[in-house]
């Protein structure tokens, strides 16, 4: 079942729920911005809010959440249980899956894997 579709807003597509998704996104729902629809799955309970965005190549799937002014690019990939958010920007080649949070004003980048309950809360983590 689609779980959000496209609202086009200048140059990104703002999200809008077509059904509860999770706890608190209830149909409805404006989230935030995406570039294309492949950015955010329609399966599981994955979910980009409200300032939050997903650019490029970037996908945000399974039960991960983008929240906050945080941003996803490149081929970036959010998966499982994680979580990005705060002024957090995610880019290149970078996963960030489990339950790894990504948050505060930390960058990710280049070929970089956050995983399995690691937290980063700040600075520049660069995989190339």
């Amino acid at each position: 079942m689609t779980k959000y579709e496209l609202i086009k807003c200048q140059d990104l597509y703002q999200i809008k729920a077509l059904r509860d998704i999770g706890l608190d996104v209830k149909k409805g729902d404006l989230g935030g911005y995406v570039e294309n629809e492949n950015n955010l799955s329609q399966e599981g309970e994955s979910w980009i809010y409200e300032d939050a965005s997903a650019q490029g190549n970037s996908r945000v799937l399974g039960d991960a959440w983008v929240f906050g002014d945080a941003v996803i690019s490149g081929d970036a990939r959010v998966s499982d249980n994680a979580y990005v958010f705060g002024n957090a920007y995610v880019s290149d080649n970078a996963i960030v899956s489990g339950d790894a949070r990504v948050s505060g004003d930390a960058r990710v980048f280049g070929n970089v894997h956050i995983a399995e309950g690691t937290v980063v809360e700040e600075g520049d983590y660069n995989g190339i």
